[in-house]
């Protein structure tokens, strides 16, 4: 898819300018009238750099609608970014974020700027989809030809990343009126790639594809029978000798329970009351579930587990005629898994939390408005988001202006928790080592992955970080025990790993100097800043009643799966956070500056996540294909991890008395 005396006098007249500048504006936006370079403002940091002819594949479809954003700047940006350090840093300051109101009086763009920009757009014909509270962009809709007169420019369709999609073929402008009121110009498509970042158990590529399809398979008699383990090492089983010789590994996860994380994660010692009562988490994902409630308390019951109490979660969701972008975005069957991991994992934890799901009418600018109708109301101070773009590959004024968001939320006192992505250093798709944003943005705490080992009291019996190498073992009657590898271990294919890397367009932040080694940074934000339960071979068990229509949203019977990625890694840090605040009567807004300053003086405070030796691994059947496969942990493409920072972990996993710490926040 290319997918009313005095006053009424002064009303008229200002009405009467305001239509003579639409009409001016409509003239020079359509080209009726001709205008010089030097009466536009151009916008070239906003094309996308594989928006080259090697990859212009031809010209959209005439009829078809896409979407566009124009983002306007913060009025005095080094104070809005001063302000957000103050009130996220210990000192003076600290924790003493600004109300909505004050924010947008102080640092957005006056009303009667956007004002004119939603009047240029307007005028050129275009639909306005969306203008938040805290005018901070512009999201419209409009045709190929329409977006292309608007802003001087071609829209053509590219093959990148594995899609097809529209963007500027030449660098838009907008008329110098217009154009000094805004900071960047997004009419590509790269973000409509932005995914959920979870995995479900058993999405492994066919063997026969070097690109990940998930279709059935022919399913063929397993080597070996590896029924699930409720912990680790409940079931093992034997396979061709690996790590040190070994023989015997345990069979992968059936899907963590709440009880089993709760003990995990050193919670279930708290008091019963402190369970995250008097907090609200905050999800936000595109589209909505239309069986959300039911399920997750269907599943609750099924394991003893409180349900939600009445008004316990609530939503602010478009209806499904408001729905855009579906085919383009992964349709909303694609992203219900996604809210039910989240709202499930963040129930777990924090089962008196309340829980606020926020849907965006897309994977693009609606993932905008969800966020502001957050921030722009102060709706809740804990945030976690379980998607991400692929690496950075948006232009660069377009995540300098998604960024303006995410300093709003520190201005206020609001914590963003962001998935760090679930594809390694994105290579495979970029063909560069890459971060994926918005995880790489220095204003959001960017959560990575671990692989998780609890064993049958509760307690961790190993962690370390989350990287699934993949090799096939197969029968060889001439080999030892009948078995072997179809290649040296750990195998050649990797199936899922924490995100992370060195951003290419951030600068380090103050708080990371110190911490991340300087060979490592070379003068740039690294991600992620801490991490936790990803690997969804030692995941978590979610409830959902899956959709299988999405024309109709209708859903099938309910059932048990189980899921991991870094989706699952942020609302688990998200609800711990929430009984932080709950214990110690704090809130504690963007964490990052005071996560790393805990860790100069108390390092010991965090689960430090490093390499295992010999190697940790699981083995796995699929249900689908029949083949099992040794399972090799903490294989992360380029990322690794290492003793205290790493980009595969951060500084390290989670724990209530790592955050406890953080809501006293003296350092």
């Amino acid at each position: 898819m290319v997918n009313r005396s005095l006053r009424t006098r002064r009303v008229r007249r200002g009405a009467t300018i305001a239509t003579s500048l639409a009409v001016a504006l409509a003239l020079s936006l359509t080209g009726a009238s001709a205008a010089s370079a030097a009466d536009r403002t151009s916008y070239a940091g906003s094309v996308p750099r594989w928006a080259v002819s090697a990859n212009d594949v031809g010209t959209p479809p005439a009829a078809e609608t896409f979407e566009g954003e124009v983002y306007l700047p913060l009025r005095n940006h080094a104070g809005a970014e001063a302000l957000a350090k103050a009130v996220s840093t210990p000192g003076l300051g600290y924790r003493l974020g600004l109300t909505p109101a004050q924010w947008i009086a102080r640092f957005s763009a006056t009303k009667a700027d956007s004002d004119a920009v939603v009047a240029s757009l307007t005028a050129a014909g275009l639909t306005i989809s969306a203008v938040p509270a805290s005018r901070q962009y512009v999201v419209f809709r409009g045709t190929a030809a329409q977006l292309g007169a608007a802003f001087a420019t071609t829209l053509h369709v590219y093959s990148h990343a594995g899609a097809t999609l529209v963007a500027p073929s030449t660098v838009p402008s907008l008329p110098a009126s217009v154009g000094s009121k805004v900071s960047a110009v997004a009419l590509d498509q790269s973000r409509s790639l932005t995914r959920p970042d979870s995995i479900k158990q058993g999405d492994i590529p066919s063997d026969t594809t070097g690109v990940q399809t998930f279709g059935r398979q022919a399913v063929a008699a397993p080597v070996i029978t590896t029924p699930c383990s409720n912990y680790i090492g409940e079931h093992t089983v034997t396979v061709p000798a690996a790590y040190n010789g070994q023989t015997t590994y345990s069979t992968y996860n059936c899907g963590y329970t709440p009880a089993q994380l709760r003990s995990a994660y050193g919670i279930s010692a708290l008091p019963k009351s402190q369970n995250g009562t008097g907090q609200t988490v905050a999800i936000i994902d595109a589209y909505a579930s239309p069986s959300i409630v039911s399920d997750v308390n269907t599943y609750s019951t099924a394991l003893g587990e409180p349900g939600l109490a009445a008004g316990q979660y609530q939503q602010i969701v478009p209806t499904p005629a408001q729905f855009v972008d579906q085919e383009a975005c992964g349709f909303p069957s694609g992203w219900q898994g996604e809210q039910t991991l989240d709202v499930e994992a963040v129930h777990a934890l924090a089962p008196g939390a309340k829980v606020l799901y926020v849907g965006g009418f897309n994977c693009g600018g609606g993932l905008d408005v969800a966020m502001s109708k957050i921030l722009d109301g102060k709706l809740a101070n804990i945030v976690s988001n379980s998607y991400g773009n692929v690496g950075e590959d948006v232009p660069v004024d377009v995540l300098a202006g998604e960024n303006n968001l995410y300093i709003q939320a520190a201005g206020e006192g609001i914590g963003l928790y962001f998935s760090s992505g679930d594809n390694g250093d994105e290579v495979a798709a970029l063909g560069a080592a890459e971060p994926d944003f918005a995880a790489s943005s220095p204003w959001v705490t960017a959560v990575g992955g671990t692989s998780l080992g609890i064993d049958k009291r509760g307690k961790i019996a190993f962690e370390t970080g989350w990287g699934d190498t993949i090799d096939k073992i197969v029968a060889a009657p001439t080999a030892p025990g009948g078995l072997a590898y179809t290649g040296p271990l750990p195998g050649s294919r990797f199936v899922g790993g924490s995100g992370g890397g060195v951003s290419t367009v951030f600068a380090q932040p103050w708080y990371q100097r110190g911490i991340v080694p300087a060979s490592l940074a070379q003068g740039k934000r690294v991600s992620p800043d801490i991490a936790a339960l990803a690997d969804p071979y030692t995941g978590f068990s979610i409830g959902i009643s899956p959709i299988v229509d999405d024309t109709t949203l209708e859903t099938g019977g309910f059932e048990n799966d189980t899921y991991g990625g870094t989706s699952l890694a942020s609302p688990l840090v998200a609800a711990q956070i929430a009984l932080v605040q709950q214990v110690t009567h704090s809130t504690i807004g963007f964490a990052n500056p005071t996560l790393y300053a805990l860790d100069r003086v108390l390092p010991s405070a965090f689960r430090d996540v490093v390499p295992q030796n010999p190697p940790q691994a699981v083995v796995y059947t699929s249900a689908t294909s029949g083949n099992t496969y040794l399972i090799t942990l903490d294989r992360d493409t380029t990322l690794t991890t290492a003793p205290k920072y790493d980009d595969v972990t951060g500084i390290g996993g989670v724990s209530f008395a790592l955050l406890t710490y953080l809501g006293q926040g003296r350092y």
